[in-house]
């Protein structure tokens, strides 16, 4: 009995199956640069109701549930204002010291809350990265989004502080100016987040530094005194004024505290700090891709 031939495929189908097994990727691997900011661009929707329901649920099991956004930095405030404002005279030259802290305190927690939920978002959603095919820069930026959200009513809580509590401020025009500032601080905030994610998911040890970073840049930003008062060198003072958080409470006390334009190096400073630091961090975050859940 004569064994079956096996009958090939003819040339042009071969040449088919050539060309679409050059096109198959390996699952995981990193799309160039613009593919993968397409590819983000179709999670639009799930990233921005996703974080819409963390948001949500995030203080559900607290009996004061939402409310928490803004006691806690509230609580914050007091703490700082009997330690810095009664214990350590850190008010004398500053006019409405309430609100001088009360800005400082609040636009910080924002970007805290923020950058600590960006860089922990790789590791905290291992189990996702490992489970499903997606842009992994849609975690971070999702840990962002939701944290905006969360700062929505932070803000509208600061600005209502500004104006009840004495010496109660005036609502002026210049209040508009904090939206593009906050957006800015937004983008930083992304950009930073995103540097670390990448850097935590490979070496867990940084989570436990980042809360001694976070505080030191708090205390290095003049959230409850002046630089003026205890800085004297002007290099120093110029260096200590590079720091983005810095421009975004300076542009923010300018505008809802003493009604004058913010200078235009507050603006150029807190722009290209925080347009670097996204472009930097979304590169390097992208350069990781392939690496994310693999540990």
């Amino acid at each position: 009995m004569s064994a079956k031939k096996t009958k090939l495929p003819p040339p042009a189908a071969i040449q088919r199956m050539s060309v679409d097994i050059r096109k198959l990727s390996r699952v995981g691997s990193r799309p160039g640069f613009l593919d993968y900011l397409v590819q983000l661009w179709d999670y639009r929707q799930f990233i921005f109701y996703d974080a819409r329901a963390r948001v949500q649920s995030g203080t559900r099991k607290d009996r004061l549930g939402s409310a928490w956004l803004l006691l806690n930095p509230v609580f914050n405030g007091l703490t700082y204002y009997v330690i810095f404002g009664l214990l350590l005279q850190t008010s004398h030259g500053i006019e409405n010291f309430i609100g001088y802290l009360v800005i400082g305190v609040f636009l910080f927690h924002y970007s805290a809350g923020a950058i600590t939920s960006g860089a922990r978002s790789i590791r905290n959603g291992k189990s996702v990265v490992q489970a499903f095919n997606f842009p992994r820069a849609a975690l971070p930026l999702g840990a962002n989004i939701r944290e905006m959200l969360s700062a929505v009513p932070l803000i509208l809580g600061m600005l209502l502080l500004i104006v009840i509590v004495p010496p109660a401020e005036n609502i002026s025009l210049l209040w508009f100016l904090l939206v593009p500032a906050i957006l800015l601080q937004g983008i930083f905030n992304l950009g930073i987040g995103m540097i670390l994610a990448r850097i935590i998911s490979r070496v867990h040890d940084v989570t436990h530094l980042l809360p001694f970073f976070i505080r030191a840049w708090m205390y290095g930003s003049a959230v409850f005194y002046s630089y003026e008062r205890f800085v004297k060198d002007p290099t120093l003072i110029a260096i200590l004024k590079f720091n983005p958080l810095y421009n975004v409470i300076d542009i923010a006390r300018s505008c809802l505290l003493y009604d004058r334009v913010p200078s235009w190096e507050s603006w150029a400073t807190l722009g290209v700090v925080a347009l670097g630091a996204l472009l930097v961090g979304f590169i390097f975050f992208w350069q990781g891709e392939e690496t994310y859940g693999r540990d």
